[in-house]
This record gives structure tokens, C-alpha cells and sequence, in this order.
């Protein structure tokens, strides 16, 4: 007989740590794993790279020497904002900053400063440049959205690879999402909306009991209350990052799941009375655990020093024009030129769609029948369209004298601040999700079916193949900023006075701040801030007497008479500014006459390298 007694363990018989080499192997092994598990939508996230930076390959060719053609200017702001966002890797960090508009400074919470895109970046400014960072988010951000949207369609819906992937392609690369990469980072960085829409339909199931069964699988449980708090949790959270990246996209993307929600609420009975009560305590939860986050940086944004409350671009003149909706694109490969009257703008092509297009939408909507999903989306679509046509629809650029929805909401805190016309950036991901259910329901369906919708969708989406962005030069940054010489004359932190100042029309100075890592501050320059009639919101600042004299030489070259007057103001001016120098670079326009303008407003001048300066 014997008897198994357990023994200590021996050194011999005790667990050993993982060779360096085998825990390498394993790690490999799991990484290997992974992507055989998620090669296809590791492939799908590749194309999508790929398209975006055919897109964007003309500014990449050189970053910093080239500009976004059709809209410059918001890249002059958004590169600065970059530079300013990135400070906070220097341990400079706030709601606000001093080194724009001096001495006041401007609110970056009431500035599209896209502060969480600047944050994440920050590295890549740091080491390679602000240029560097936008030209990697105009990519980025096609990329992203696109990709997001594809994982949604793909896990949510669980329709065909092909489908999730022909709807990525169209909520990414929509002739609004295009035409909005002309500089606008804030409205092309919609990848976190699909993540917020995937939490929501989670909450959603959670809150379902019908949708959660007990072991057994034969009575339906309760809600899931530790799905309907994680989605809470993270709604919340997806929003707080959003307000940093966007508040339009999310005022957008909230307003239009509300549409939908009480579309479902209204068409699905059974589903509101059993998820309701819980759906909507989740969500009560989510908007509390948001505004603890976000209580602080709104009031700092509407209340808050430099804050603004109210909106500052006319709706009457920022709203789509009806035609718009059936034009293609001109940013598109078959697109025409003409069309382009029908917007304000080359980045404000958000409605056009074409006419096959929504053709096949109302046929896709019409086949897929009375299903809750396919019903929010068409009232979605109807919705957000109509509300961008503005205060009065107009057709072809002439009023009909017919009020269109928005004029019920004009006026309202909040939402005067977004324009009506980005209302239409809501409808392609809705028209992306009626085409790809009706897409999904052909793969599965008869052969015919199938030519059929495929056909039709190929007809609808191949005009609104975008071309890539274009691009054009733009100087260099004077040798004296970017070798830094500047510091001969304004310590970090100081006031330098470029000339010609900045203004929302010419932000071109503030390259030299951005090239410098925002190391010294500027009078005056592009931005949104209360300095107009009342504190009501401006752009910009009414320039100083000195800032129109210069500026009125750099544009004809005419030397002014000054005198004692005038260089009694100059002194002011700069005393008022906290300046310690004013710098001109020698490549300026009228740069002579400047010079000598300069010369006898503050005495001789030093010249390095490429400018003059003078200490003042």
C-alpha cells in the first residue's frame, strides 16, 4: 500500500521565470495572432491609409514650403494651434494662452484650437514641425473616419465586409469630408463619432431585457447593468475628448442620434416600453459623469475670460443652396467648376451629393422597407438636410422667400454657433447605412438583386471619386526666426511686433510664432474673441493706430509723413503691446518703404540675417 504525500518544492521544482528570448517568441506569437485574426480589417485600414494620402500627396511633397491652396489662411490658425497645443509637453498648459493678441491673449476654448489633436501630436510638432503635424492630420483624419465607420458597420450591423467597407469609404471620403480637409482639422476629425454611436447601441442592448437571457437561455433577464454603466462611462468619455477635438462635430452627431431616437421611440413601441427606463437612466448617468469632466472648460469657454456666448457667421449666408444637394462636387475627378457657385466656399462643399446618389437612397430606404433602423435614418436624413438649407432655402443663389427649419432654431445660445450648411455633414453616414443594409441584403440575396444594387451603387458613388487636394507655395519663414535670431531681440515669452501685424485676412505672420514653437508672443492676429460691437464675438482686434499706418504702407509701398504725433503713437502702441521688438523681414513687400517708415517711427535699425529689427 502506498500513500502520495506532497513535498515542498524543490529550487529544482519551483516556477521559473520566461527565458528573455521565450517571452520575446511568445509576444511575437500573440502579436502573430492578432493580425492573422484581423488581417482583413487591418487590410481595409491600409486602403483607406492609402486613399488618403493619394488625397494629400501634394502637400506632403513639402509640408513646410506648401500650402492647402483653397483655403490657406485656417492653415496659418490651425498650424499655430498646433504649436500652441504642443507647449504642453514644455509644461505650458491652460485654457487660454498669452502668446497671441497681446497683452489680452485669447481663449482657446471659444477657438476651434483642437487642443486634444494638438496634445496627441505634440511630438510630432515638437521634433518635425507644426506643417509637418496638420499635413499628418488632413491624412489622419480621412483615414480614421473612414476606418471607424467601416469597424461600426462591420461589428454593429454585422452586414458583408464588402458592405462595411463601401459605407467607410462614403462617410470618410464624402465631398463634404473632403472639401472640409481644405484646412478645417476640427470638422474632418470624425473618428470618435461611430465609437460614441457603438456605445450608445451597446447601452441600447444592454437596456433591452429581451436582449439578455439567463443561463439557462429560456426567460429573458434583467438589464445588464454592468454593460448599461461601462457604456455609460465610456459615452462620457468619448464626449469630453470630443469637446477638445470638435464641439460642432459632437453638437452634430448628438443632435442627429436624437432625431433617431425618437424616430425608433415612435415606430418601435414594444423596444421603448422594455428599454427605455434604463436606456435612459444610462444616458442621465453619462451626461453627469460628462459635465463633471466638462463644467470647468465650458464655462471657461462662454463665461470665462476672452470667452464668447454667441455665434459670429450669418446663417443667412452660411446655408445650403438646394441645387447643391443633386451638384457634383468640384473637388471631385468628374466634378465641374461651375458648380462651385452654389456654396461660399471651396471648404464648404458639404451638400454635394449628386443627383444619382439620392436617387438610389430613396430607392434603397423604399426596398428595405418599415425596419426601425432604415425609418431613423431617412428621418435623419431628412432632418439634418432640411436644416441645412438656413433661415430661408434658396435655389440656385436665389431666394425663394420660403423659411426653411432652421429659422426655428436661429438665435438659440449653442446652436448659433454652428453653420447651417455642416447640418449637411451628418447625412452621408445615414446614406452610408441605408446602402450598406441594402448592399448587405443583395450579397445574400438573388443574383439578380444583386447586379441590380451593385450596379446602381457603383452609378451613385463613382462621381463622387474625390481628386487630390491642391496645393501651392508659400514663402519661406524668414532665416531669422527659424535659425533663431529672434532671440537677439525678445527673450522667450516676450512681445515681438511683426510687420505687417497679423489680421484674420493675412494671418501670415503668425508663421514665424509656429516655426519658433509659439516660444514669443504677437500683437493682434487671427482668432475668435469678444472685441466686437457690445463683447459681442469678432474676429480679430481692432488694430492700433501704428498696425494701420504699416499696414496701409506694406499695401501700396507710400511712404507716410511722420512726425511727433505719429511717433508719439507708435510709442504707445508698442508700451500697450508689452513689445520688446519690432521685426521686419527683408523679402516683405514694400519692404524699403517700410523700412524707412520704421526708421523714423523708432530710430535705426539692426539688420541679422534676413530682417531688421529694432528694440523698442
Amino acid at each position: 500500500m502506498s500513500s502520495h504525500v506532497p513535498m515542498a518544492p524543490t529550487d529544482d521544482m519551483a516556477p521559473q521565470p520566461d527565458h528573455p528570448v521565450t517571452g520575446a517568441r511568445r509576444q511575437l506569437t500573440q502579436v502573430t495572432r492578432a493580425v492573422v485574426r484581423y488581417q482583413a480589417d487591418l487590410l481595409v485600414g491600409l486602403f483607406f491609409a492609402a486613399f488618403a494620402a493619394v488625397l494629400t500627396h501634394r502637400l506632403w511633397a513639402d509640408p513646410t514650403g506648401l500650402v492647402l491652396a483653397l483655403n490657406p489662411e485656417d492653415q496659418v490658425l490651425y498650424e499655430w494651434f498646433l504649436a500652441i497645443d504642443a507647449r504642453a509637453l514644455l509644461g505650458d498648459f491652460g485654457l487660454s494662452t498669452d502668446r497671441l493678441n497681446a497683452p489680452d491673449g485669447v481663449n482657446l476654448m471659444a477657438n476651434t484650437s483642437v487642443i486634444a489633436l494638438g496634445l496627441l501630436f505634440a511630438p510630432v510638432t515638437l521634433l518635425f514641425g507644426a506643417p509637418v503635424t496638420f499635413a499628418l492630420l488632413v491624412t489622419v483624419n480621412l483615414a480614421g473616419t473612414a476606418t471607424a465607420w467601416y469597424l461600426l458597420f462591420s461589428r454593429t450591423t454585422r452586414v458583408h465586409r464588402g458592405a462595411a467597407m463601401l459605407g467607410g469609404a462614403l462617410c470618410g471620403f464624402a465631398p463634404g469630408m473632403v472639401s472640409q480637409s481644405n484646412s478645417h482639422l476640427h470638422m474632418t476629425a470624425q473618428w470618435l463619432p461611430p465609437v460614441i454611436v457603438w456605445l450608445v447601441v451597446r447601452l441600447l442592448r444592454a437596456a433591452d431585457p429581451t436582449a439578455i437571457r439567463s443561463r439557462s437561455g429560456d426567460t429573458p433577464a434583467g438589464p445588464d447593468r454592468r454593460r448599461l454603466t461601462t457604456s455609460a462611462m465610456g459615452i462620457a468619455a468619448a464626449v469630453s475628448v470630443q469637446v477638445f477635438i470638435g464641439e460642432e462635430v459632437l453638437f452634430l452627431t448628438a443632435l442627429t442620434l436624437l432625431v433617431m431616437s425618437l424616430t425608433v421611440i415612435t415606430v418601435d413601441r414594444d423596444l421603448t416600453r422594455r428599454a427605455l427606463p434604463a436606456f435612459a437612466g444610462a444616458m442621465t448617468l453619462a451626461t453627469g459623469t460628462a459635465l463633471l469632466v466638462l463644467a470647468r472648460p465650458l464655462w471657461f469657454q462662454f463665461a470665462g475670460p476672452l470667452g464668447v456666448a454667441d455665434g459670429m457667421f450669418s446663417p443667412h449666408y452660411f446655408s445650403a443652396d438646394l441645387s447643391s444637394w443633386s451638384a457634383i462636387s468640384p473637388l471631385s475627378l468628374v466634378g465641374d467648376e461651375r458648380s462651385a457657385q452654389l456654396s461660399t466656399g471651396p471648404a464648404e462643399y458639404n451638400t454635394f451629393l449628386g443627383w444619382p446618389l439620392l436617387v438610389v437612397t430613396v430607392g434603397c430606404a423604399v426596398w428595405l422597407g418599415r425596419r426601425p433602423l432604415v425609418l431613423a435614418c431617412t428621418a435623419g436624413i431628412l432632418v439634418m438636410g432640411t436644416l441645412s438649407l438656413g433661415p430661408e432655402v434658396v435655389l440656385d443663389r436665389d431666394g425663394t422667400g420660403l423659411p426653411g427649419p432652421y429659422a426655428l432654431l436661429d438665435g438659440l445660445p449653442v446652436v448659433d454657433g454652428a453653420l447651417p450648411t455642416r447640418f449637411a455633414l451628418a447625412v452621408p453616414p445615414l446614406i452610408a447605412t441605408l446602402l450598406v443594409l441594402a448592399v448587405d441584403r443583395a450579397l445574400r440575396g438573388t443574383v439578380r438583386a444583386r447586379r441590380l444594387t451593385l450596379t446602381a451603387v457603383a452609378v451613385a458613388m463613382v462621381p463622387l471619386i474625390p481628386a487630390p487636394l491642391p496645393t501651392a507655395h508659400r514663402p519661406p519663414v524668414p532665416e531669422f526666426i527659424t535659425a533663431g535670431h529672434w532671440q537677439n531681440c525678445v527673450k522667450p515669452g516676450g512681445v515681438l511686433v511683426p510687420v505687417p501685424l497679423a489680421t484674420p485676412k493675412e494671418p501670415w505672420p503668425m508663421r514665424w510664432a509656429t516655426a519658433a514653437n509659439a516660444e514669443f508672443s504677437m500683437p493682434q492676429g487671427f482668432f475668435i474673441g469678444p472685441h466686437g460691437r457690445g463683447g459681442s464675438a469678432a474676429m480679430g482686434v481692432a488694430p492700433r493706430p501704428t498696425a494701420v499706418l504699416l499696414a496701409n504702407v506694406a499695401r501700396s509701398g507710400l511712404r507716410p509723413v511722420v512726425g511727433d504725433e505719429q511717433r508719439r503713437g507708435a510709442t504707445a502702441d508698442v508700451e500697450h503691446w508689452g513689445a520688446s521688438c519690432v521685426v521686419l523681414a527683408a523679402d516683405t513687400p514694400h519692404a524699403d518703404s517700410l523700412r524707412l517708415t520704421l526708421e523714423a517711427l523708432h530710430g535705426p535699425s539692426t539688420r541679422i540675417a534676413d530682417a531688421w529689427f529694432w528694440r523698442v
